[in-house]
């Protein structure tokens, strides 16, 4: 295969909210690249990108897929990630190798709630963009309300490249605003197309439009607003300058096809070529440490893990970026993430699942690693002896949680080795053996994406799981103060034991844990007794007292006691401390403390009456309320209990089109009508045990 130099390649990613047709673009680019002699199809899983049998089973993207074609002598890598926000951490890995974002706008929808997560996602890590608003030939598209809500929803620097000319069912025709021309496309799924003149009927707006677009470029620069002012922009500077803006993260075009049909997508390839900027046109790569590394094959090698994927009879395949250097088979390495070293067997050009060897690796250029043993997701690639750490990827934190435990006995080993892979290729799934609660949580972005992970344990690691409702950490503690007395004595023939002291507890703010006081005087309790008697308190607590949870925010003094010259010992004092602790617990108004968490739901404005709805029925306190477009987001203090199985809820009820975060904020005591349930749960629990 041809090695393509950095200023060849193309590094475009397709991002979009499920359902706006990515995957389908993708399929029409590489029929346009001569991949694939024709555009598979999603409901049979003929597609290149959703090749898993998860996906194909779904009918949806669940992982990244990497593809490449050949155009006009350049390289173009083509990643296509999933649109359905379960899935969303793919993209953040994928948003640090992607030198421009094609976000894919489905044209009856128009902004969606996965559109502002990609742009904000892209925003973040400075990547430029192109928007492509796609199936402009099914029924009752508003192009200009798309276009309108674009501008108002993502950036007022989105400006419109090209127009439709007639959508809906018979489209087939755009105005291409970059070269003035009217694109009329075949509809025989070819891809080709024939230029003419703009009509005169659209020649006004044509011309009112690229005017539009050309301010937009001449905006983004100082020396070529003065041009334009002066005596205006010739073809050279406008296409340049388009470049220029568009790499600069300056100007955002938008871009018409149907991908279904393969119209408007072979101009794209042009565009991409002519338009999207190479990987060393780019800003600098930060290291952790501030070193700016340019993406430039003579330096020294640095690259990026960006995903691993597990493949039969591969092992790991590691997704990677050389930023710069060159990346050869045969080559050791030094993973400066881990201080590991790794040598390079084989590098893989992708499509989907099928492979191409390929010798190296040039900076800018992606691909795939087989058989590393110690590297994976977020790890960087170094020549030996170098220093170069690039920064962790930041994924999403964790929206839903699970409780499994094995089908069979026996099979804790190879669920916990099947879980530990699985996280190490997907950051955003994770899972704890909960000591406390003495289950397996597994937590992740929803239940699909939960549901794909233990389909994944079965498939792969040959072990199933039961699911179970995970329980939930309460806590226990006191709102007054009490004083007791514990003493134990006990003489069975021979030395006794005997163990006295007096303790008051009071209450400590919220997050202070917990305070031991030695308030002894006179030596009525012996110096050398005094840590057991904290020790028989601190054991209680973590035992709790009134249903068994850990007691949190107290402070326990010891100010009264008695002991025996013979028969005291450190035991009897831990004892003595136990039945005093749990005494006076039990009579300063103990109470069950439960775990709140601060939610953050986004939802259009139809939807905000229900959802605030269904807080309130879940024991919510709304915190406020944003307006951003024509989403609201929510925020809100909502019991974990609650939230079991939230995301599904609220995917219900605003028809996919609602998504919330969500973190730890504090504890709060339960309602009084909550407490009883819970106490009479626990005893149930420990009578089963």
């Amino acid at each position: 295969m041809k090695v393509f130099q950095t200023d060849q390649i193309r590094n475009i990613g397709l991002c979009a909210h499920g359902g706006a047709g990515k995957s389908l673009l993708a399929e029409a680019m590489l029929h346009n690249l001569n991949v694939i002699s024709r555009i598979g199809s999603i409901e049979q899983g003929t597609t290149t990108s959703d090749y898993n049998a998860d996906e194909i089973e779904r009918q949806i993207s669940i992982n990244t897929s990497l593809m490449h074609g050949i155009w006009r002598d350049h390289k173009i890598n083509i990643i296509d990630t999933p649109g359905f926000t379960d899935f969303f951490g793919e993209v953040v890995g994928s948003m640090r190798v992607l030198d421009t974002v094609f976000l894919v706008i489905s044209a009856p929808s128009g902004v969606e709630v996965g559109t502002e997560l990609v742009w904000a996602e892209a925003e973040k890590n400075d990547v430029p963009r192109i928007l492509v608003v796609n199936k402009l030939d099914k029924e009752n598209i508003d192009f200009d309300k798309v276009y309108l809500d674009l501008t108002e929803d993502l950036d007022q620097r989105v400006v419109l490249a090209q127009f439709p000319v007639n959508p809906g069912p018979e489209f087939d025709s755009v105005v291409d605003l970059i070269r003035m021309k009217l694109l009329k496309f075949k509809t025989d799924g070819s891809g080709e197309f024939s230029e003419s003149e703009i009509p005169a009927n659209l020649k006004e707006k044509a011309d009112e439009l690229h005017l539009k677009l050309v301010e937009a470029v001449a905006e983004s620069d100082d020396s070529l607003m003065e041009k334009y002012f002066e005596s205006g922009l010739d073809e050279n500077d406008f296409r340049s300058g388009l470049k220029t803006a568009m790499a600069q993260d300056l100007v955002y075009p938008v871009f018409c096809t149907s991908a279904e049909k393969n119209i408007g997508v072979k101009r794209m390839l042009d565009v991409i070529v002519n338009f999207c900027p190479s990987p060393n046109e780019l800003s600098d790569i930060l290291t952790t440490e501030g070193e700016k590394i340019h993406v430039d094959s003579k330096g020294p090698l640095s690259a990026l893990i960006f995903k691993t994927s597990g493949e039969q009879h591969m092992g790991e395949l590691s997704f990677i970026k050389v930023f710069s250097g060159v990346l050869k088979v045969g080559e050791e390495v030094e993973n400066t993430t881990r201080n590991k070293t790794e040598r390079i067997a084989q590098i893989y050009s992708l499509n989907g699942k099928n492979k191409d060897a390929v010798d190296e690796l040039v900076a800018g250029d992606i691909a795939a690693l087989v058989k590393l043993k110690e590297t994976h997701t977020g790890d960087t690639l170094c020549k030996k002896g170098s220093k170069v750490v690039f920064p962790k990827i930041d994924f999403p934190k964790p929206r839903i949680r699970e409780a499994i435990k094995p089908k069979a006995k026996g099979d804790e080993d190879k669920i916990a080795q099947g879980l530990h892979t699985l996280h190490e290729e997907d950051p955003t799934f994770v899972y704890a053996n909960d000591a406390e609660l003495h289950q397996t949580i597994i937590s992740g972005q929803g239940e699909l994406h939960l549901a794909t992970i233990l389909s994944r344990l079965k498939t792969r690691f040959g072990v199933e799981v039961e699911e179970e409702v995970p329980k939930i950490t309460y806590r226990e503690a006191i709102k007054g103060r009490a004083e007791t007395q514990g003493k134990y004595k006990k003489q069975s023939g021979g030395r006794g034991q005997y163990g006295d002291c007096h303790l008051k507890l009071e209450p400590l703010p919220r997050g202070e844990h917990f305070e031991f006081v030695n308030a002894i005087v006179g030596g009525v309790i012996p110096g050398k007794f005094i840590p057991a008697v904290e020790k028989g308190v601190v054991e209680t607590m973590e035992k709790g007292v009134l249903a068994g949870f850990p007691v949190i925010d107290v402070k326990v003094t010891c100010f009264d006691g008695s002991y025996h010259n013979v028969d005291s010992s450190e035991m009897a004092f831990k004892v003595a401390a136990t039945m005093a602790f749990k005494k006076a617990f039990m009579d300063a108004k103990p109470v069950i403390l439960e775990p709140i968490y601060t939610i953050e739901v986004r939802v259009p404005d139809e939807y905000m009456g229900d959802v605030m709805g269904d807080l309130s029925s879940r024991r919510g306190k709304i915190q406020g309320m944003d307006a951003d477009g024509k989403f609201q987001v929510i925020k809100a203090n909502v019991p974990l209990s609650e939230l079991y199985k939230y995301s599904t809820t609220l995917r219900s009820m605003s028809q996919g089109r609602g998504i919330h975060s969500r973190v730890f904020s504090h504890y709060e005591e339960v309602p009084g009508e909550e407490t009883q349930k819970i106490i009479d749960a626990a005893k149930q629990e420990k009578e089963e045990e």
